[in-house]
């Protein structure tokens, strides 16, 4: 079972446990409480596990959307951080939105109190509790030849994960992981993935570039992919929408997807949840007349007519207002490339045949290291020894995208190098114990100073259980035991070189390793690239490499930011790409394996960059919210500046607020989050108010 429930150690209440994604979340009560388990039926929303329990309130830790339902389904209300309810006594389904979703059912009176984060129910009452996890596994297995309509039948079944092809599908909750795909002798799919009707088909070449381009957008609509001379999108009634366009048969099909997942976010607020969005206010003033929308009319419809419907608004009136992607793939067209689709699939990543530039030479990219080294004449490098490795640099194009992923030949600079072998040992990774274990290693007395900077971050979160342990001058035996033994997180400090990592007694290489225990890692040492590869090879899931020598000063700066990030639950890209604004080194810095993957949960929700600049005696504020594997893109979030209201799309920058001195300090006070106060890069909890 993912999710389990316990008392709490230290304080009375009831701990909510989602072992697989590491994850946990306290509701305390008046009284200690004995959590008894309960069929989880009772819920109108799937949940993995419950239980009840008798108590008259519960104080959650954290701000968190929270919405109140009627036993039908009714939404009652929504309570934003700026206002509090009482209802009188009746039936209640409350959903919380924690980094577990959490469902309760009460009979009584409901208040809930913004001012102290407090479901009140006036008297001791049995609630009912339940809890689902995010972690989702494929559903099964097709088996594929190398041909390519072999190709386009696995990717027309890709649908069977969705939950639904209303537009709640473009929730991410909503939106299941596709099945896998394995190379085989002859195509094989199991009976019971099925994909929904919805009378939708994509006609293309036999190409198999265009197949995996499509494979998003036919996911998302449930839609078959068939071969077909002309490059076209349509349904069983007759509508016919062209593909091969000025832009391409490829960008059609990604502008398709990013114009009707926008437009199925903009709808549901008809639906499930009404909640005031911003997205939706300005696409409602932006268009008029011709193309005005009536979104609960369309909301009505059957699939395929909203598709039509969707696709008689022209995309350039708005893609201005469209959320950033989460991801996009450069992805070469090979029969091998076809078994990593399903995990890109999974995060709605836009498929992209590469455009492959080897402009780089690993001489190029080390040019800012270099000219930092002869500004420091007593700085130095942590390569071991000069590196031999030639490897063959690959630049992907520029993309709207947080995260860019590379899966093909070739180095990429400025993007993720993605690997089948990475997402299946996610797929595999087993339950975890009680705490969240944390490994750092220092390889060299020389660099001490970045082990006694990130000695205090990880493990400084006192809702979560730590295990950190601090290891120095280690021989290849003993790293090879840390490296082999189940582990959350290591950050390793050090020389490697081509022979692998510096020990006290010799070398140690990762090639040499058949079992890794590590789920991440950190490896600041010089060219540790290849190495990382190793250990993803070995059962790793996801690591943050360099492509060249980094000097130590910049190598120091980084790994710091680093650790401060991942422990505030930034995922591996998002972290790495905030950080490498912090130092003149940070290019030489990737992403191996899944970039996606965070080693701790956020305090709330998804994690946020906060802007603020001081103009004219007011804070002007923005925030960028950045999409996880928990909250994908699809997500809301509801910025707690001032007296908001309004949820936007987690993804991109939220709108600007200029607010006064107090306002600004009570939203840093919320909780322990990234700032660029001034141009640089803080933490709330240390911004004093005598710096405002």
């Amino acid at each position: 079972m993912t999710i389990r429930f316990g008392c709490a150690t230290e304080r009375s209440g009831v701990e909510v446990v989602d072992a697989v994604e590491r994850h946990r979340y306290l509701l305390e009560t008046p009284e200690d409480v004995e959590p008894t388990p309960v069929d989880s039926d009772e819920f109108r929303f799937p949940v993995d596990a419950a239980v009840s329990l008798r108590t008259s309130a519960l104080t959650l830790p954290t701000v968190v959307p929270i919405y109140v339902r009627d036993t039908d389904g009714t939404m009652l209300a929504h309570v934003t951080p700026s206002e509090s309810i009482s209802l009188p006594t009746g039936e209640y389904a409350v959903e919380l939105c924690a980094p577990i979703k959490m469902y309760l059912r009460v009979s009584g009176e409901l208040t809930v109190d913004r001012t102290q984060q407090r479901l009140d129910f006036g008297t001791e009452t049995t609630v009912s509790l339940g809890a689902r996890s995010h972690h989702e596994h494929p559903a099964g297995t097709i088996t594929v030849t190398d041909s390519v309509d072999d190709a386009m039948r696995a990717v027309s079944l890709f649908g069977s994960a969705l939950k639904t092809t209303t537009p709640e599908r473009s929730y991410p909750t909503l939106r299941g992981h596709p099945p896998t795909v394995e190379l085989g002798d002859a195509f094989e799919a199991p009976d019971d993935i099925v994909a929904p009707e919805t009378g939708v088909r994509i006609e293309l070449p036999r190409e198999r570039s265009y197949v995996y381009a499509a494979a998003p957008l036919a996911y998302y609509l449930s839609a078959r992919v068939e071969p077909g001379p002309v490059p076209r999108l349509v349904t069983d009634a007759g509508f016919e929408y062209r593909l091969d366009t000025d832009n391409g048969v490829e960008r059609e099909l990604e502008r398709l997807l990013r114009h009707v997942f926008f437009l199925d976010c903009l709808c549901r607020t008809e639906g499930l949840y009404p909640v005031d969005l911003h997205e939706r206010r300005v696409v409602e003033e932006a268009l008029s007349g011709e193309f005005e929308m009536a979104f609960d009319r369309l909301y009505e419809l059957p699939s395929d007519e909203r598709l039509a419907a969707y696709l008689s608004v022209p995309y350039e009136l708005l893609e201005p207002h469209h959320p950033e992607w989460k991801l996009v793939s450069h992805v070469a067209p090979t029969a091998q490339s076809v078994e990593l689709l399903p995990f890109l699939v999974d995060d709605l990543a836009i498929v992209r045949a590469p455009t492959r530039t080897e402009a780089s030479t690993a001489s190029e990219i080390q040019v800012d290291a270099v000219d930092e080294f002869l500004r420091d004449g007593d700085e130095f490098t942590r390569g071991a020894a000069a590196q031999s490795s030639a490897m063959e640099f690959v630049q992907p194009e520029s993309a709207d995208a947080v995260e860019q992923a590379w899966v093909g030949e070739g180095t990429p600079v400025g993007a993720n190098k993605a690997t089948i072998e990475a997402y299946r040992n996610r797929l595999s990774r087993t339950m975890a114990g009680d705490d969240i274990d944390i490994v750092v290693v220092c390889n060299d007395s020389e660099m001490v100073d970045e082990r006694d900077d990130i000695d205090h971050v990880y493990g400084s979160r006192d809702e979560l259980p730590f295990d950190v342990s601090i290891h120095r001058s280690l021989t290849t035996d003993e790293l090879a035991d840390v490296l082999r033994t189940q582990t959350e997180f290591l950050h390793y400090i050090g020389h490697i070189d081509d022979g692998g990592f510096e020990c006290a007694d010799g070398r140690l290489d990762a090639r040499e390793l058949d079992d890794v225990g590590v789920d991440a890692f950190l490896l600041n040492g010089c060219t540790s690239y290849e190495q990382g590869l190793s250990l993803i090879d070995a059962g790793a899931i996801g690591g943050i490499v360099t492509l060249s020598d980094v000097i130590n000063s910049g190598a120091v700066r980084i790994g710091s930011v680093l650790a401060r990030l991942l422990n505030g639950g930034f995922p591996l890209s998002v972290a790495l790409e905030i950080a490498r604004g912090e130092s003149i080194v940070g290019s030489q810095y990737v992403v191996v394996g899944d970039g996606g993957l965070a080693i701790t949960q956020p305090e709330s929700g998804a994690p946020s960059l906060c802007e603020v600049e001081r103009c004219d005696g007011v804070y002007e504020v923005s925030l960028r919210v950045y999409p996880t594997e928990k909250y994908g893109i699809g997500s809301m979030t509801i910025p707690y500046i001032s007296d908001n209201k309004q949820y936007s799309l987690t993804s991109g920058v939220y709108q600007q607020r200029n607010i006064s001195k107090g306002e600004l300090l009570e939203f840093l006070s919320l909780e322990d989050f990234p700032v660029r106060f001034n141009g640089e890069l803080r933490w709330s909890e240390s911004i004093q108010d005598y710096e405002l």
